[in-house]
């Protein structure tokens, strides 16, 4: 295995290489055929005439950007004769802007002399590495423009700077830089899905917002058109619902947005198990006064698997186009198309007729008689997977102090295919079974309209937002399952390759399989309200509030044509927080208040109809931005609390009248304290940490009461990730990257009649390097350096990735 991924690595080594030298005789050549093109030299220096080095220095109107050297110098070649306008740009300072002439095969010296010192500008350097990682505020988590150290929420953001030092292509891969997120599930690729599954405070989360609204995507998410990623943390109901919400949070991408001049890269990336990604991000004005601007970000990824037939092909296309109408009123329109085929992971389900460990002769995943390479399937058994979305938003400033924000969004997903998974069974065996989409459809209309205002009233700051939601749900899917055969579940498997296509296919014209149609209609309307005052500059309070209705229209039969079991419920989601600065900007103490809840249908052992199911949690922490910014952290204690868990009645009288024989009195616990810390010790070097202890419990239930429950995942985790970058010399760029990921063991089964089934505690290891320059960018990374088996999972379990090489070379214009 080893000497195989060394092998393919080389490959992609000798690839990147040869088209990196392909690239360079081409730009040799063109530099000959120009020779009539002019160049332009130039020194940026200090207010005390010193060097003024990584300063960014833009051609206006061409696609010529670069940086100021150690000796404060840059060079722009190879630039066609006329008129332009160099800029020299410094954050949190006004553009030195001038003028100058090119001339035919002449050199241009120009100068710039900048209104702050030496000490100040390594200041601005130092704070703006620091900001490539560190995000201090967000338009999003509050629905209004808010500094973290103002924010009573804890989130946690992954930057695209980080996404590229690591070398990720999905928000998948991106996650394991989240405190406390570990993966529960992989994607399935199904219409009814929303993405891989994740654990968060103890319950099931999944990327299914975009930008603040609902984005869909059924597969493993393509990270080409992402800006950066929230992780919005505990219940957060009241500015968001509870459809595509957790008790855990909420997973938020937000997505790449047009630029006003041209530029972009192309890239391409090999490895391991026959990876090969085309990439490219195309920026350009598409009228002269840059008022409509256009952004393209695609991606081709065909690759095999760690398995013997796992495979994908996927392609991602996501434009984007923003126009400015008016000062004050300007538009947005954006889409991403996903389509995907493949056959993915394979999923190992636990059998729940008994006590696990008597059954299995085990307790644990390491020691079940697996083979870990093993798909267990046909690679002809795939599925095909579409996501057709749509987002449109219009902003308009109705005065200097409020704005109305116009939102919605459109997302539409497809699948049909195979869906295998096995059953873990006696004896070392196991059933082989599917659970196809036959041509499932789910689609998802949200219409936001929001008003932010920025407003005082006597001396305290009003930060405000109201709005209205509308969601809706259209599901037209259907389940098709059938058990296929028995196998051993290691050594030789005489019918290994039998199920197949074809086979499979008899089993279903054979009829010997059950159908489970999906067709509902689902309406939710919500107004919420929320204000973040400023007692003093010190002190600010939140108070937020929703009030939202639920119309379940009930689920559709073919047989008499029309729906039934529908039922409304109207729910209230209230939020409050508090934060005092003991040092402004620097240092905040924080607490919070925050709620969730879940739409349940039925009636109680009273006859009674059921209410919605609340979860509440408390906060408290500290949020730190300290040393000039070098020390970024949030350190934080939970408390969530579920109740009206809906539970069984067992008593000695059941109701004679109904068959509700259920009580809504059940409860589960589940507190924790998080750490993240993001830090730059020195310059170029940058530390991302973060820790999570979770304690998970059912508290109320007629079983497993006091026990963890399965979806909660591991207690433990920890992440960590470490670089350095080269920020001057001939090496000016180069970048060394390691870290990696831990996990405690995860108790998948935990209950009093199946007992314990562990996945075991694992550290996955990973690291990376890279040459970034203005013009094109070189890398290599090594994902699991252990080569470590392990799994994850929620009642089932799913090996993971070994051992994989990638290298990339991207071209920038």
């Amino acid at each position: 295995m080893i000497r195989k991924d060394l092998r393919q690595f080389m490959q992609s080594v000798i690839l990147i290489f040869s088209l990196l030298i392909s690239f360079c005789t081409t730009t040799i050549a063109r530099d000959i055929d120009e020779d009539n093109n002019g160049i332009i030299k130039g020194k940026v220096v200090t207010s005390d005439g010193k060097p003024a080095a990584d300063v960014a220095v833009i051609l206006q109107g061409t696609s010529h950007v670069t940086s100021t050297d150690g000796s404060g110098s840059f060079t722009f070649r190879n630039i066609q004769p006329g008129s332009y306008q160099i800029v020299v740009s410094l954050t949190g300072y006004n553009d030195v802007v001038k003028d100058i002439l090119v001339e035919s095969a002449k050199t241009v010296n120009v100068s710039f002399q900048l209104d702050v010192s030496s000490k100040q500008l390594n200041e601005i350097v130092v704070t703006g590495n620091q900001n490539k990682l560190v995000k201090r505020s967000s338009q999003y988590v509050s629905k209004l423009p808010l500094q973290n150290m103002e924010n009573p929420q804890v989130y946690s953001t992954i930057t695209k700077d980080l996404i590229a030092q690591q070398m990720i292509y999905s928000v998948d891969d991106a996650m394991r830089n989240a405190p406390g997120i570990t993966k529960l599930w992989d994607a399935t690729g199904r219409s009814g899905d929303g993405g891989s599954y994740f654990s968060s405070r103890g319950f099931t989360v999944q990327s299914q917002l975009r930008n603040g609204v609902a984005g869909n995507v059924t597969s493993t998410t393509d990270a080409s058109n992402i800006e950066s990623i929230e992780v919005i943390k505990g219940p957060s109901a009241t500015l968001f619902g509870s459809t595509l919400t957790s008790y855990g949070g909420l997973i938020n991408r937000i997505t790449k947005k047009p630029y006003d001049h041209l530029g972009g890269e192309i890239s391409y990336t090999g490895g391991s198990y026959s990876y090969n990604r085309f990439s490219a991000d195309i920026n350009t004005p598409l009228d002269s006064a840059k008022t409509l601007l256009f952004r393209l970000n695609t991606a081709y990824t065909d690759q095999g698997s760690f398995t013997d037939n796992g495979f994908s092909k996927a392609l991602a296309f996501s434009p984007s186009i923003s126009y400015k109408a008016t000062e004050r009123l300007s538009f947005q329109f954006d889409a991403e198309f996903y389509f995907i085929k493949g056959a993915g992971s394979p999923f190992f389900f636990l059998p729940f007729s008994g006590n696990i460990k008597d059954i299995l002769g085990t307790d644990r995943a390491d020691e079940l008689k697996l083979d870990y390479t093993r798909s267990y399937f046909n690679k002809d058994l795939t599925q095909v997977s579409r996501n057709m979305n749509f987002f449109a938003s219009m902003n308009y400033k109705i005065s200097d102090q409020w704005t109305s924000q116009t939102v919605m969004s459109n997302t539409n997903s497809f699948s049909d295919g195979a869906g295998v998974y096995f059953y873990l069974m006696a004896g070392d065996s196991l059933a082989r079974r599917d659970q196809s989409t036959n041509n499932g459809t789910i689609s998802i209309l949200e219409v936001q309209q929001n008003f932010i205002g920025d407003f005082k009233l006597g001396n305290m700051r009003n930060r405000f937002v109201g709005g209205l939601d509308l969601f809706y749900l259209n599901s037209d899917q259907n389940f098709n399952d059938a058990g296929f055969d028995m196998i051993p579940s290691y050594g030789t498997i005489p019918n290994y390759e039998a199920f197949n296509r074809r086979n499979l296919d008899a089993v279903y014209a054979s009829g010997a399989y059950s159908s489970y149609p999906y067709e509902y209609k689902r309406y939710t309307y919500s107004a919420y309200i929320s204000d973040v005052l400023n007692i003093t500059d010190n002190l600010l309070v939140q108070a937020a509030l929703r009030i939202d209705n639920f119309d379940n229209k009930g689920n559709y039969s073919p047989t008499t044509g029309k729906y039934s079991g529908g039922y409304t419920q109207t729910a209230f989601s209230p939020k409050f927080g508090i934060v005092y600065q003991l040092l402004k900007d620097k240092l905040s103490l924080f607490g919070n208040y925050q709620n969730g809840f879940t739409n349940k249908d039925g009636y109680n052992y009273d006859n009674e109809r059921l209410k919605p199911e609340q979860a509440n949690q408390m906060e408290g922490g500290v949020k730190m931005d300290l040393f000039e910014g070098r020390l970024s952290s949030t350190l934080s204690y939970y408390n969530i609390k579920v109740k009206d868990i809906v539970r069984a009645y067992t008593g000695a009288n059941p109701n004679p009248i109904t068959a509700n024989n259920q009580l809504q009195d059940g409860t589960q616990v589940s507190s924790g304290f998080e750490a993240q810390v993001i830090a730059n010790p020195f310059q170029g070097f940058s530390v991302v940490a973060g820790f999570a202890y979770n304690d998970s419990k059912l508290e109320k239930s007629n079983t497993d009461q006091g026990r963890r429950p399965s979806t909660a995942n591991s207690p433990i985790a920890a992440n960590l990730w470490l670089s350095y970058r080269l920020s001057q010399g001939a090496l000016k760029g180069l970048t060394f990257g390691a870290g990696g990921n831990y996990a405690s063991d995860n108790k998948i089964a935990n209950s009093d009649f199946a007992g314990v089934f562990i996945l075991p505690a694992f550290t996955v290891l990973n690291a990376s390097i890279s040459y970034d320059t203005p013009k094109f960018r070189i890398g290599a990374k090594l994902d699991n350096l252990t080569n470590k088996k392990y799994w994850v999972g929620w009642s089932s379990m799913i090996p993971q990735s070994l051992r994989s090489f990638a290298g990339s070379v991207a071209f920038k214009f």
